[in-house]
């Protein structure tokens, strides 16, 4: 990983609070684990695979909440180009509109502006993995059965943020000179989901012909 990329993901412009993993805990090694294979250079489909006698769940836990943040600082990056005047909905070019739903407010899929949906998905996926029963931090403490299940929703929404970026932002992104930094944290992420078959391939559409150019 360049200085330059080290010092995007680890400036504080981040939309909002990080999780952080308490140093002494399991999680918190296998982060380690999963930064020291980023940062020895090796294959982003190498450096995704589940380590030896290392538990998927856990894995799939440190990936989900680095990815958040590492996603959530990207769109904090281009945040003051995306209002509800630039982007009445979250959509990702023509064909792909987002709609917002949860087990809340929104109990039915509901239009709304990008930084909108930004903003409710961000405080929604925070909410999951400050969730103890969900993401449990303790070792020991077995994750719930319906873990993976809610990993997958997390991961596809946070591809939506990466569709509209990619699709109506690239300009900012280049014009900050982060393109090749968003474009690895989009190479780590896509190796990631791809290796554990955690995102529907119809959710990967919209990305379709620069993943194959980017990931192939």
């Amino acid at each position: 990983m360049s200085t330059a990329l080290k010092q995007v993901f680890n400036k504080d412009r981040t939309f909002r609070p990080k999780r952080k993993f308490e140093p002494g805990t399991q999680r918190f090694e296998l982060h380690k684990k999963a930064q020291a294979s980023l940062n020895a250079g090796l294959d982003l489909k190498q450096a995704v695979q589940l380590p030896h006698g290392e538990d998927l769940n856990d894995w799939v836990a440190v990936h989900v909440v680095d990815f958040f943040n590492r996603i959530n600082l990207i769109y904090g990056t281009i945040s003051d180009s995306c209002t509800d005047q630039t982007c009445p909905v979250m959509s990702g070019g023509p064909k792909y509109e987002y709609r917002w739903q949860d087990e809340q407010k929104y109990k039915k899929p509901t239009a709304v502006s990008a930084p909108k949906y930004m903003s409710l998905l961000m405080d929604w996926i925070e909410v999951q993995i400050n969730n103890e029963h969900i993401f449990p931090t303790n070792v020991g403490t077995p994750f719930p059965k319906t873990f993976m299940q809610v990993a997958k929703k997390i991961l596809s929404r946070l591809f939506r943020v990466f569709v509209h970026v990619y699709i109506h932002h690239f300009d900012r992104v280049s014009q900050m000179g982060a393109e090749a930094h968003v474009n690895t944290c989009y190479k780590h992420f896509y190796n990631f989901v791809t290796e554990f078959s955690l995102i529907d391939h119809k959710e990967l559409e919209p990305l379709k012909e620069m993943t194959s150019r980017m990931c192939h």
